[in-house]
């Protein structure tokens, strides 16, 4: 019998990436990684000069295609599979990442008439500029007591789908007007692939505010907002909703013919890029958090219980695994807070060392921090590069380092902004236990566990936990695969359940991080001064950061 396999594509934030995977043996067969040609767009939209406002971030519809149709061929050309081997697919994306559509599913910015106006355009994740209308959802749910928000902490983000539609409806009218449908990003791709309408359950519960047994928000709540949203639900995010590891449909002849695979080979529905990661790290059971940590990190976690605390993004039944609860949280920034510095701050005394060396930037700063002791820098800084996330839910924060002085080295302030976020997930941990989700065990997986050791070990240190690490560094991808491969059933030689797919080919590695107990120590006092920071700047104590931002955003304009 011949060796069956399934294809997991992981949609990131500057690129797609596509895994081939063996399901007798969970083996990475072959991958390949497309590049967005057009990447995040930030400052202009493409071919015109017209600036962006603050905290704008789009993509281009038409890059996710590419990854479609240059790295499926790629992997099936680099392993020597067959098409017909190849039993099922899935995808994992940034989210919320939406777009609007006209009534034929196509993107309002790749049509003549909408393609200058910024509001056609896909909004990325981390698209930041519809805080005003978070904030006004917020302070009516608030108001009216709507139960729904319970479920998501006591704020909705700016970066859900609700406050970008609403941003569209707001600063764009006739835009959200002609709108057919605003549509996550994955479920367009599923749709493409498919030809079908499908809308997933993930996206829908931690991004869209719907719950499997009461719907999305009211009518009546969002006619309060504006009356232009009281049939949002009921028409622009119309659609089927399926839970996780179901069958959308089967590839159509024209992408087999794209992707070089055969028509009806089985589609999953879409999936977040982090939970995806859950069952690929082998966590399908309460009590173990795991950490999707890249540019930004995601903390991801089942139990049998609903609970509603503060800093919790989102719970969401069957969220993730089937059975169980699903918790999130997140922090904005992670790897991108060390990416800004090695780009925009790493003096160029530090470039050159690192060239003569032989190292990244980032490897150079990473060898001279490790020779830091915990506090040995004198530096605090807190962890809101890119708005807080959790607890706080707050896009309009920013960030800080304490401390500095004409003495202060590279490597100081580099370890300072991997201890801050650290700091950030021991908060998220907190909020989850002071809830009452039990926080037992520590997985981390994502582009960053495999790269930064002293990353990982501070970690370790400062949240007073041992870390196990996910055996593969395309956990997304591989998460994807595994969800291809339970949509196929076991009747074409996939799984299940998605239970089934972590038990025969999800793995950890052996290695782990523990806690240092005398670093645990120190940690310990430097976090209570982080919490000191994180609480009078995010509470109410001083609002400087948003008048700073206020001042720069009116100077933008």
């Amino acid at each position: 019998m011949k060796r069956r396999y399934a294809i997991g594509i992981d949609y990131g934030t500057e690129s797609g990436r596509v895994l081939l995977v063996d399901l007798s043996t969970g083996e990475e067969v072959a991958t390949h990684v497309t590049t967005y040609s057009h990447g995040v767009i930030d400052e202009k939209l493409p071919e015109t000069s017209e600036k962006l406002g603050h905290d704008w971030a789009l993509q281009h519809p038409g890059d996710y295609i590419d990854v479609l149709r240059q790295s499926i061929p790629e992997v099936l050309s680099q392993s020597g599979v067959q098409p017909e081997q190849v039993i099922g697919l899935g995808i994992d994306f940034t989210a919320c990442t939406m777009m609007p559509l006209d009534s034929k599913g196509t993107p309002l910015c790749l049509l003549a008439e909408w393609k200058d106006n910024p509001h056609s355009w896909v909004k990325l994740w981390k698209h930041h500029a519809a805080q005003d209308e978070a904030n006004r959802i917020n302070e009516a749910a608030a108001q009216r007591k709507e139960k729904f928000l319970l479920r998501y902490g006591g704020k909705l983000s700016s970066e859900w789908m609700l406050a970008k539609a609403w941003q569209i409806l707001n600063e764009a009218p006739d835009v959200y007007e002609h709108a057919d449908l605003l549509m996550e990003a994955a479920d367009w791709v599923v749709m493409q692939l498919t030809g079908e309408l499908v809308r997933n359950s993930c996206t829908a519960g931690y991004k869209s505010v719907w719950h499997k047994r009461d719907g999305f928000p009211s009518r009546d709540f969002l006619r309060s907002l504006d009356p232009g949203l009281e049939q949002l639900a009921d028409t622009k995010l119309r659609g089927p909703i399926k839970k996780l590891g179901t069958r959308a449909g089967g590839l159509t002849d024209e992408m087999a013919s794209l992707t070089g695979l055969i028509p009806g080979t089985a589609v999953a529905v879409g999936n977040i890029d982090a939970h995806a990661m859950v069952p690929a790290v082998s966590v399908v059971t309460p009590g173990k958090l795991v950490l999707t940590m890249g540019t930004s990190t995601c903390h991801l976690i089942l139990s049998d219980n609903e609970v509603h605390a503060e800093g919790i993004a989102g719970v969401v039944e069957d969220g993730i695994i089937p059975g169980y609860y699903g918790y999130e949280a997140g922090q904005s920034a992670v790897g991108d807070i060390f990416a800004w510095y090695v780009n925009e701050a790493a003096p160029i005394d530090v470039k050159r060392q690192a060239s003569e060396t032989g190292m990244s930037i980032h490897e150079w700063l990473e060898r001279e921090a490790a020779k830091l002791s915990p506090g040995a820098s004198g530096l605090l800084a807190l962890d809101w590069w890119n708005g807080s996330r959790s607890v706080l839910m707050d896009a309009d924060l920013s960030g800080v380092i304490v401390g500095l002085t004409l003495q202060t080295r590279p490597e100081e302030i580099y370890r300072a902004l991997l201890e801050a976020t650290a700091y950030g997930t021991r908060a998220i941990i907190d909020t989850f236990t002071q809830g009452g989700v039990e926080v037992n065990e520590l997985y981390a997986c994502g582009g960053l566990p495999q790269r930064n050791r002293l990353l990982m070990q501070i970690y370790a240190d400062v949240t007073g936990k041992e870390i196990k690490i996910a055996d593969t560094a395309q956990t997304g991808a591989f998460g994807a695969a595994m969800f291809g491969a339970v949509a196929a059933g076991t009747e074409k030689g996939g799984f299940g359940s998605i239970v089934e797919a972590a038990e025969k080919i999800a793995r950890v590695r052996e290695e782990t991080f523990k806690p240092i107990e005398a670093n645990v120590r120190i940690y310990d006092r430097l976090y209570s001064d982080y919490k000191e920071l994180h609480d009078y700047f995010g509470r109410g104590g001083s609002d400087v950061m948003k008048r700073l931002k206020a001042m720069k955003t009116n100077n933008s304009r």
